[in-house]
């Protein structure tokens, strides 16, 4: 009983802190400023602000609003990985209130397993464990997604901005136009390198960040072509025409292995979740034989070191039929 009231305690602290820090916000925000026009902007124009203007160079990169925290975490490097893997999946988390929800979850869940004598300590562990790395895999998860999307839009939004090279607009012009007409999430990030632009970045700096920002690899491509071009010059609506082809080409090679490897994947669902399935049904038919082997001394061990390894078996052979080209 202890250990739930300790848990109810915790998060009814934790979610006080989180309903006091949003009402606090809007009354400690500074107002926004409209930034001054950048060098592809026409002289005396004026760049108004708008919710879209989302830069990096205007967002706060503190990794929590408590101060304590916020220093604790900045003391430990892997912060900087997750931190890059939020902004990664299009989340406005933070730092701090994902490790929070993580040692939240972590906490609550083996709290609860905890209250259960039948159950061995090492699988209290291991279920608080895995409860507080929920959060982590919940960004992983869309950060894959987001990825995937982007990488799907990008030859579309290469051949717009090649017609519009070809049409003899500059190609801050061609970054405008896309950042526009694009559906998100790859609008999102064009935004991002419009407004860098507008802001006085060089052209250099606007391509690096946004590599930097979506790691893949046609955006890697797409940054050192157009680098080149502004270094050495040349017909860079053709090199771009060519780079969508090739990663059109390359994203339905990718779609046809990935619909090649399903059956591998459903295959591995179906091994993991039979056993599962079979003591089920064991349960229902003969309950007093299924019984014997809870109330036997190792019975529970081997029950649960059964569970870890159809997870782990589940995650290897997920792993065996991800095909990367």
């Amino acid at each position: 009983m202890l250990p739930l009231i300790l848990t109810a305690v915790f998060a009814g602290t934790f979610l006080a802190v989180i309903v006091a820090v949003a009402a606090a916000r809007p009354m400690v925000e500074p107002p926004r400023r409209a930034p001054q026009a950048g060098p592809d902007a026409a002289e005396g124009e004026h760049v108004e602000w708008s919710p879209a203007l989302d830069s990096s160079l205007l967002r706060d990169e503190a990794l929590s609003t408590i101060g304590f925290w916020g220093g604790l975490l900045e003391r430990i490097t892997a912060t900087q990985n997750l931190q890059a893997h939020i902004a990664e999946a299009g989340m406005r988390w933070s730092v701090g209130r994902t490790t929070a929800m993580m040692l939240l979850a972590a906490a609550s869940f083996w709290a609860f397993l905890a209250t259960f004598t039948f159950i061995p300590g090492y699988v209290t562990l291991i279920g608080g464990l895995a409860a507080g790395a929920t959060p982590y895999l919940m960004i992983m998860r869309r950060r894959r997604l987001r990825l995937n999307k982007i990488e799907e839009q990008f030859p579309e939004a290469l051949e717009s901005l090649a017609r519009s090279l070809r049409a003899g607009n500059p190609i801050g012009t061609g970054l405008e136009m896309l950042a526009r007409e694009c559906k998100a999430p790859l609008s999102q990030e064009m935004r991002k390198v419009a407004d860098e632009r507008a802001l006085g970045l060089s052209l250099d700096q606007v391509m690096d960040n946004f590599a930097s920002r979506v790691p893949v690899a046609e955006i890697h491509l797409f940054v050192a072509a157009v680098q080149l071009q502004s270094r050495t010059g040349g017909r860079l609506h053709e090199v771009l025409s060519r780079l969508a082809e090739t990663m059109r080409e390359a994203y339905a090679l990718k779609s046809e292995i990935r619909s090649i490897a399903a059956h591998g994947r459903v295959t591995g669902a179906i091994l993991t979740f039979m056993p599962v399935g079979i003591a089920a049904m064991m349960m229902w038919v003969n309950p007093s034989h299924m019984l014997t082997l809870w109330f036997h001394p190792i019975g529970k061990d081997l029950i649960f070191a059964a569970i870890v390894c159809l997870v782990l078996a589940h995650l290897v052979i997920r792993k065996l039929v991800d095909i990367r080209i």
